[in-house]
């Protein structure tokens, strides 16, 4: 098997990880969701030692994600684990428990039902002060930012009706409902947006 390669994951691995260094810099225990190739995980975790970094996604991915981590060989990057918002989240570890969440492009993939447990499931397993940083593409009141991420969500929408680019209106009132308060919106390349919530 060959290592799972994303383009889109190595034009947006700097402009992340410069968002994510000082909004991490005070954490120690990050859990990746929704990892994908593992591409993030491998270049994200030697630039941020202090921490361990936990890249998790659901279990048919792990095969390639383990593939790159395999090869990084990094300290602070252990073996993925699996995490389906459907099923069981991973319990926090008591000797080193979960203090931030990341996860990008995840939620216009998922279903709106998916995007809800995501959100109750982070809530739940976050401390308070700790944050949760989501990468993608947005849209505001209804209406979308680009004419790219209008035609990227009629194309999603057309591959699953179930999909599409979340609303913040929409995804505010889910934080709310978990427990979690948007503190910061950052634009990012491409049309591309990082929402960071922060846990009450």
């Amino acid at each position: 098997m060959d290592k799972p390669y994303s383009p889109a994951c190595d034009e947006n691995k700097a402009p992340i990880l410069a968002v994510l260094t000082p909004l991490f810099a005070d954490r120690r225990h990050v859990l990746e969701i929704g990892a994908g190739t593992g591409q993030h995980a491998v270049h994200f975790a030697p630039a941020l030692p202090h921490l361990t970094w936990q890249a998790s996604d659901i279990a048919a991915h792990l095969p390639g994600i383990a593939r790159w981590l395999s090869e990084a060989n990094l300290p602070n990057l252990p073996a993925a684990i699996a995490l389906d918002v459907d099923g069981r989240w991973p319990q926090p570890d008591t000797r080193l428990p979960f203090d931030a969440v990341y996860s990008a492009n995840t939620a216009h993939i998922m279903s709106w039902a998916q995007v809800e447990r995501l959100f109750a499931g982070v809530g739940a397993l976050l401390p308070a002060g700790a944050p949760f940083a989501l990468y993608g593409p947005f849209s505001y009141g209804g209406r979308h930012t680009s004419q790219s991420n209008a035609d990227f969500d009629r194309m999603l929408r057309a591959r699953d009706p179930l999909s599409g680019v979340r609303d913040l209106d929409d995804l505010s009132r889910i934080a709310d409902a978990a427990g979690l308060a948007l503190e910061d919106d950052i634009a990012m390349p491409v049309n591309n947006r990082t929402l960071v919530w922060r846990k009450g």
